[in-house]
């Protein structure tokens, strides 16, 4: 069973940067697509990126292109989001979720299996 777990949130300045990871254990990731998705209160999730299964493909919302980046590090099983540029408007429960199959819509989050616990990100003055 693969498990899933986010760290590297927490309070941050507009403008400033944040690192999250994604570490999995259970199973290699590489044959899961790593999606990153976020829910503010009283929000739908969103989807924010997602990297294919092999590391060299990747999706972002437009909300974030030029900000964020994601990445896959196969050595230590974990994939990390890095972002820049943080505005208030980016904060929210940041999740990480893999699935092992295709499919067209990388940002609907009914196309994932497997889902971390979540980790909080501010971006407050």
């Amino acid at each position: 069973q693969l498990q899933l777990v986010e760290s590297g949130g927490g309070l941050v300045q507009p403008g400033g940067s944040l690192r999250l990871s994604c570490a999995a254990s259970g199973w290699t990731l590489d044959y899961f697509a790593i999606g990153w998705f976020r829910q503010a209160p009283g929000k739908e999730h969103e989807g924010v990126s997602c990297i294919n299964s092999s590391g060299n493909s990747t999706n972002y919302a437009d909300s974030v292109k030029g900000r964020f980046t994601i990445s896959k590090n196969k050595a230590k099983n974990t994939v990390y989001l890095q972002m820049n540029s943080l505005k208030p408007e980016d904060t929210a429960v940041y999740y990480c979720a893999a699935r092992d199959r295709g499919g067209s819509s990388w940002y609907e989050p009914y196309e994932y299996d497997y889902w971390g616990q979540g980790t909080q990100v501010t971006v407050s003055s």
